[in-house]
């Protein structure tokens, strides 16, 4: 008998091994089939094949009395079904009781972007006479030229920038890889970088931004770093995150056409990427509004 441990085990290798989900992801539905496994076991079911459509409407129920909303909700509904079809497609269960189950309703919500002028504001933050300061306008220009996620930007090794060619190599979601445009501020931040470095005696690790030893940097000192610059400029709650919806949004607005920014940004689903349409249909609106005489 393999106890429900132990197949929570198998199938956070499975998705981690065989699907190749970012460890941000695995992390999550680490935490969302735990405590599903949990929370069978209080009910004295020790065995996969026991569980039935009841015990998992029960389990929904359970994360609607810990106050989740839907959205972790679904994201828990959505691990849940993950796991009962891989024991159903390795044959440890006859049948699947998610089958039947659906997600809550989840409303999209607009994500946040920064002005230009914040934007500007918090390129233009690290001091610039200190190696850390290069190294932050570094980052801070390279995300917001690229869109790259956090992940994807500590992530960064040396032989992935090419800086004649004017691009990045980046190793998203899944390991899918993707080339991504460089603009000129973000190459110039980077080659100041670069050389700051190479004066220090060179680099000593194969990434691109590195913390002690030969680590890249951590996404949490990063974070900290966005926050810092933030702070001092005035923004209030700005995350890493933002730049990137920042980068898509005023690409859009712009003209770019939804099927580049979907490259750029490494979306498999354009519908991933058409939420920031309704960010600039929003500022077509206001500028219409703005400009018109009669708006």
């Amino acid at each position: 008998m393999e106890g429900l441990d132990h197949l929570a085990d198998l199938f956070l290798d499975y998705i981690r091994v065989e699907r190749h989900l970012s460890s941000n992801t695995v992390e999550s539905y680490g935490r969302d089939i735990r405590f599903f496994t949990e929370y069978l076991i209080r009910l004295g079911i020790k065995e996969a094949r026991e569980v039935t459509s009841k015990e998992v409407r029960g389990f929904i129920f359970a994360m609607k009395e810990r106050g989740l909303g839907n959205r972790s909700i679904a994201r828990g509904i959505a691990a849940v079904k993950g796991f009962f079809r891989f024991l159903l497609r390795s044959g440890r269960i006859d049948s699947d009781p998610t089958a039947d189950i659906e997600f809550p309703k989840v409303g999209k919500r607009l994500p946040k972007t920064l002005s230009l002028e914040e934007v500007e504001a918090l390129l233009n933050a690290p001091d610039l006479s200190t190696l850390l300061g290069i190294r932050d306008k570094a980052m801070l220009e390279l995300m917001y030229a690229t869109g790259v996620r956090v992940s994807e930007l500590v992530g960064l090794k040396l032989n992935n920038i090419n800086l004649d060619g004017g691009y990045i190599r980046v190793f998203g979601k899944g390991s899918k890889e993707r080339i991504v445009p460089l603009g000129r501020f973000a190459s110039d931040a980077l080659l100041a970088y670069i050389r700051a470095i190479k004066g220090k005696g060179g680099f000593d690790s194969e990434y691109l931004f590195f913390g002690r030893g030969r680590e890249h940097l951590t996404r949490q000192a990063f974070w900290e770093r966005v926050r810092y610059y933030a702070r001092k400029v005035g923004i209030k709650r700005v995350t890493p995150h933002l730049l990137r919806h920042s980068f898509a949004t005023h690409l859009l607005e712009r003209g770019a056409d939804l099927r580049s920014v979907q490259t750029m940004l490494g979306h498999a689903d354009v519908s991933t990427t058409q939420i920031y349409t309704h960010i600039s249909d929003r500022y077509i609106v206001e500028t219409y509004r703005k400009c018109h005489p009669r708006g």
